[in-house]
């Protein structure tokens, strides 16, 4: 870690100077993903699948302006319960930073703070990407351009399902982010586990996804990847009552004109209202799943390197 910036726990740490496997974790879910307390009880829930996996969690978050790579108990509550932060992406960290805010990261800040502190595997929801109607907006999300350009593996549910899935596995062919379905050829759409859209390959153990990880950046590649491990089928939603809510939370969001990166938490908010609360349930769930492969992909790269 050379950045002054950065501040670690001592745990985390100990876990750089003596080898053990480390996995970040983005704090938008926290700060804007999820209401109090489902927030904080999810976070507490990853954290500690990834500790039963071999694995140290590194929340990561700015925290009046440092980077905080790990949070200790206590702080997390605070956090969670913190309406009042900033979110923040590739373009809000050296605002925040030097004027001193607090704020949630998201994918493509979390990565970069991940890359900083030598963090090589990230867990995440669902990466964000190209919304619909980018062909009148240009909104296209800064976790793509991150993952074009930040050696980090992306540990998702895929893209969120309000997006254009299509559109956004095009940008990542384009800028050569790979694209791994974990046990799955299709790549799955956040709340549930087909989107209609192929993976680019599929990969069965943390083992395969290690090595895959290993070989790109070893090669000089040095983009991200992208690991799509899909929600449970038991905890996912019917597609067609997920699509129905998303059609009516967008229409919602163009009539009070919502835009950028106030759109997200919009449309997944509105979503989880017009499911009665069920795409919480289903998030809580992949997050869950997610945070178990992802420190199982952890500890194969570690041994590796």
């Amino acid at each position: 870690m050379h950045s002054p910036q950065l501040r670690p726990t001592l745990e985390v740490e100990a876990a750089l100077a003596s080898g053990t496997p480390l996995v970040a974790l983005e704090s938008t879910i926290i700060s804007h993903g999820m209401p109090y307390p489902e927030n904080l009880r999810t976070a507490q829930e990853v954290e500690a699948i990834v500790r039963e996996e071999g694995a140290v969690p590194a929340t990561i978050v700015v925290w009046e302006g440092q980077i905080r790579v790990g949070l200790e108990a206590e702080e997390l509550e605070q956090f969670a319960q913190d309406r009042d932060v900033l979110k923040i992406s590739r373009r809000d960290l050296p605002v925040a930073l030097s004027q001193g805010k607090s704020g949630g990261t998201t994918v493509a800040a979390t990565m970069i703070c991940a890359r900083m502190a030598g963090i090589a595997v990230f867990v995440t929801g669902g990466i964000g990407g190209v919304h619909r109607d980018s062909e009148q907006t240009l909104d296209i999300s800064a976790d793509l351009t991150e993952l074009a350009r930040t050696p980090v593996a992306v540990v998702c549910a895929g893209v969120k399902s309000i997006l254009d899935i299509p559109k956004t596995l095009e940008f990542l062919e384009t800028h050569g982010v790979p694209v791994i379905g974990f046990r799955t050829s299709e790549f799955p759409a956040f709340f549930t586990p087909a989107s209609g859209s192929s993976a680019q390959v599929r990969m069965d153990t943390p083992e395969e996804i290690a090595r895959c990880m290993k070989t790109q950046w070893h090669l000089g590649l040095d983009t991200g990847l992208v690991i799509a491990n899909p929600i449970p089928a038991e905890e996912a939603l019917d597609d067609r009552l997920v699509q129905q809510a998303i059609l009516d939370s967008l229409d919602e969001a163009k009539a009070q004109q919502i835009t950028g990166k106030e759109v997200t938490p919009f449309l997944l908010e509105r979503v989880n209202q017009r499911t009665h609360g069920q795409s919480l349930q289903s998030n809580t769930a992949l997050i869950r799943n997610n945070a178990r492969l992802g420190a199982r992909i952890a500890v194969a790269y570690q041994r590796l390197t």
